[in-house]
């Protein structure tokens, strides 16, 4: 994964096969402009995984749902560039976009017995979207797709299941048929998007295995979206850090996890138990609420929540910062600090606790 250093050089890989470049979502509304993604570049290549981390509001669904063409042209405004397998569908017509949606570019969603119809047989639903895309297979080909898909996702009795509705299925079930349907097509990128939030530890960690499997068999290029850097740690090769609908850092998992360069990087650290940690520190939680996405604070919009906005004079309240080298290759991060006054804040305030480990 390569992310620009900024909107204007938009260094992104030319050889991945997603390509985001300087990426811009608003939605017009009667309070004013929502800048829900303002400035996003990023790829990812076959085979790879980037892992899209920040609290709600941050801008990570929306930029995936411009992934996959979802907004709805009349009341969003789109700009820069979303390049899939060498196809720009920014601007592109609805007709093209729906032969790519399911086929090159698929997701699975966070809540499965609300994207599962509940009144269709899960097997039905699975051959319905191999069909879309294989007009000329039989209803039998397309059955027997979806039992076969059902059975590599890890689903015990594949036959006797793709005959039974979502709500026979546990909830690990049904994110495995939710897996099914979105690798029944073979697509080359799949975004998942909080795909294990609603599951236990136990099922979690078998569906972050099987995703890897899965990848491991056809190669797809995987989006993982969501708040928990404990998934991030174990699915993802590199990480974009998203606030307010900004990227705030970029890097690989290991510069991101063990090396952060960005107060929010290291506040949403701090925030998650640490195996590592004194046990005796508390969880430092970051103080107030992501801001309004229709007001913006002026200069960095971390600026009312972060601790350090005053080592740099004025400048984190009246100039946005833009992504810069943090030191290492491929490390990035939006902050006014400078690398050394980073180091020593890391060192003193954050490293001591273990929580980047």
């Amino acid at each position: 994964m390569t992310t620009s250093t900024s909107p204007a050089a938009a260094a992104v890989d030319p050889e991945a096969y997603l390509q985001v470049r300087d990426l811009k979502v608003q939605f017009p509304t009667e309070d004013g402009l929502v800048r829900a993604v303002d400035g996003v570049s990023f790829s990812v290549r076959r085979g790879q995984t980037l892992g899209i981390v920040g609290e709600s509001g941050s801008g990570k669904s929306v930029t995936s749902m411009s992934i996959l063409g979802l907004h709805n042209p009349a009341r969003t405004k789109i700009s820069g560039e979303i390049s899939i397998g060498g196809q720009n569908i920014v601007g592109m017509k609805e007709e093209k976009i729906q032969k790519l949606r399911g086929k090159d570019v698929a997701m699975i969603f966070q809540d499965p017995l609300s994207a599962l119809h509940p009144y269709y047989k899960v097997g039905a639903q699975i051959a319905e979207a191999y069909k879309v895309h294989h007009p000329s297979a039989s209803k039998k080909e397309a059955s027997t797709r979806a039992v076969d898909m059902l059975n590599r996702v890890g689903i015990p009795q594949p036959q006797r299941r793709a005959n039974q509705y979502p709500h026979e299925f546990s909830g690990g079930m049904r994110q495995r048929a939710m897996i099914a349907m979105a690798l029944v097509n073979d697509p080359a990128l799949v975004i998942a998007d909080e795909p294990t939030t609603a599951l236990d530890v136990t099922v979690q960690a078998q569906i972050l295995e099987l995703l890897e499997d899965l990848q491991r068999e056809f190669q797809s290029a995987i989006i993982m979206i969501t708040h928990d850097l404990g998934v991030v740690s174990q699915v993802a090769d590199d990480v974009l850090v998203m606030y307010a609908g900004r990227p705030v850092e970029t890097g690989s998992v290991e510069q991101i996890m063990k090396r952060p360069q960005h107060p929010y990087t290291w506040g949403l650290l701090a925030s998650v138990p640490s195996l590592h940690g004194d046990a005796n520190v508390d969880l430092v939680p970051i103080k107030g609420n992501p801001p309004s996405l229709i007001n913006l604070p002026t200069g960095c919009s971390f600026n009312p929540r972060c601790r350090y906005a005053g080592q740099n004079g004025n400048r984190s309240f009246s100039e946005v910062p833009e992504l810069r080298p943090a030191g290492e290759d491929g490390h990035n991060v939006a902050c006014h600090m400078s690398f050394e006054t980073r180091q020593r804040l890391y060192a003193e305030d954050i490293a001591h606790a273990g929580v980047a480990q």
